[in-house]
């Protein structure tokens, strides 16, 4: 396997058996750029473009209890064009990543433990957090973005080399958080943040040549802990969740969330470019939802879809002392129960229609990114292996009939948020691969695996055998290869 660049990162992390230090979330400390990687069948020749997917990789061993949401961000990618493929990986070089990487250990403890462990002062929603832009990506404007669950800068590297280019120039004083979302129609992106102040949340415009246009309030009645945001063609969606942190005890500069299921769940509707005085409000059913799927307007209503929790708070896995198992609770699906669920909200009559559309566990969606903001059919859930946060196979949804196909990713093979790649000159919505790193713990290897969207049951039409097994992770996404190259001529 030719391989163009080997670095080998500084580190001093010690072998440990936390679940999430060990078996298919053992870091890496290896950047590769490889190709004639082998393959197992024959990349697709009508597939062009970029798969970039983020994952929790820490680098210094932990100050007090690690947590997976307080790892360094390392991307990888496989970019694909005229049938074949290169592999890249590189640590996101974040201020917190180079200030470690200088000292030679970790400066910041991660966000269960007391601030006052920490080196030096951090950053985040939070407050005194590494931001080590771990959690979500997507492509702008010709680059990757990767972001921080608790609102960091939002680092830029190029798609296809992963060179770095720093933070994005405009980047708000309160930070971006996870899940900005990109209109493909317009190449707008939308993002938010939020804060331990008022009016606690922000929602912003960037344009497509990455200039921010429109910053504005989306006031919060207090301190939330929102994750993610929708869009439709005319609204960016927004929502009170009522799980947030304790009120009194932030006083003390505690962080302790809690569930509050006598609130209901209130949706804030804003025009794309509207302010505070244009929001729509809607009260709906008291839940937690980690990720929201495609929104789109169809005559007076505006439909959202998204991952229903049915159990915010769940109790700590059985078998575990109460404060671990409680956070492992909260990392695997079999405990929150999330469910595939529609919310229907009337612009006339303020009416909210809601329901399940499936009974199973599902989460980490996706769907044909061509159709953000308009009406769309399919979408692709991961499930989850119990009592952890790994995926173990993929569901695909056709909403209008309800019909749905499954794919076990194997026996302790783990796979990553599968992100819809659209064939060259596609025809329809479903036309193209769902693309996938799978780590193999019985082969002791990740490969990259490319499934035909059409036929999900049949398994991948090609497996490219990675040169390294990697760490599992949160977030990933699919960039279309001519429109990143025509940012770059």
């Amino acid at each position: 396997m030719p391989i163009t660049y080997e670095n080998e990162i500084k580190h001093s992390l010690k072998s440990s058996p936390h679940p999430y230090l060990s078996g298919p979330w053992t870091p890496n400390f290896t950047e590769y750029t490889a190709s004639d990687m082998e393959v197992i069948g024959e990349i697709p020749k009508d597939i062009d473009g970029v798969y970039v997917r983020n994952t929790e990789n820490p680098v210094q061993e932990p100050i007090g209890h690690y947590h997976p949401f307080d790892a360094d961000g390392m991307i990888h990618t496989m970019s694909f064009r005229d049938g074949k493929a290169q592999y890249n990986n590189r640590f996101v070089r974040t201020k917190g990543f180079v200030a470690e990487q200088i000292a030679g250990e970790a400066l910041w403890t991660g966000f269960v433990n007391d601030y006052n462990m920490s080196k030096r002062p951090g950053c985040g929603a939070q407050g005194n957090l590494k931001d080590g832009s771990s959690t979500d990506v997507v492509v702008h404007a010709g680059k990757i973005v990767s972001t921080f669950w608790q609102c960091g800068d939002g680092y830029q590297l190029d798609p296809y080399t992963l060179e770095q280019h720093g933070v994005v120039a405009w980047a708000p004083i309160d930070g971006i958080s996870a899940h900005p979302k990109v209109d493909a129609s317009t190449g707008e992106m939308l993002f938010f943040n939020y804060s331990k102040y008022p009016p606690y949340q922000h929602y912003g415009v960037v344009d497509r040549q990455g200039k921010l246009v429109h910053y504005t309030p989306v006031p919060l009645p207090g301190p939330r802990m929102p994750h993610d945001m929708a869009f439709s063609k005319n609204y960016s969606i927004f929502a009170d969740l009522p799980l947030f942190w304790e009120q009194e005890l932030l006083k003390d500069n505690i962080h302790l969330p809690r569930y509050h299921p006598d609130l209901p769940t209130r949706f804030s509707l804003i025009p794309r470019y509207g302010t505070e005085k244009d929001i729509l409000q809607f009260d709906a059913k008291a839940t937690y939802v980690l990720h929201w799927l495609n929104a789109y307007e169809e005559g007076n209503e505006v439909i959202l879809e998204g991952y229903f929790q049915e159990n915010p708070d769940p109790a700590p896995i059985p078998g575990l002392p109460e404060g671990p198992g409680k956070l492992m609770a909260h990392l695997a699906l079999n405990h929150l129960q999330p469910k595939l669920y529609r919310w229907r909200f009337n612009l006339k009559t303020g009416e909210v229609k809601e329901g399940r559309l499936d009974d199973r566990d599902l989460e980490f969606g996706t769907f044909n990114q061509q159709y953000a903001g308009k009406k769309s059919r399919y979408v692709y859930s991961v499930w989850g292996a119990p009592n952890m946060f790994l995926f173990s196979g993929i569901v695909k949804h056709d909403t209008e009939t309800g019909a749905s196909w499954s794919l076990p990713f194997g026996e302790q093979r783990f796979g990553s948020e599968a992100p819809f790649a659209p064939r060259v000159n596609a025809k329809d919505e479903d036309d193209g691969y769902l693309v996938s790193f799978i780590t193999d713990m019985k082969d002791d290897r990740s490969e990259c695996v490319l499934i035909d969207a059409k036929d999900i049951e049949a398994g991948p039409v090609c497996r490219i055998i990675l040169p390294h097994r990697i760490s599992s992770g949160t977030h990933a996404t699919w960039a279309d290869g001519p429109t990143v190259r025509a940012y770059q001529e």
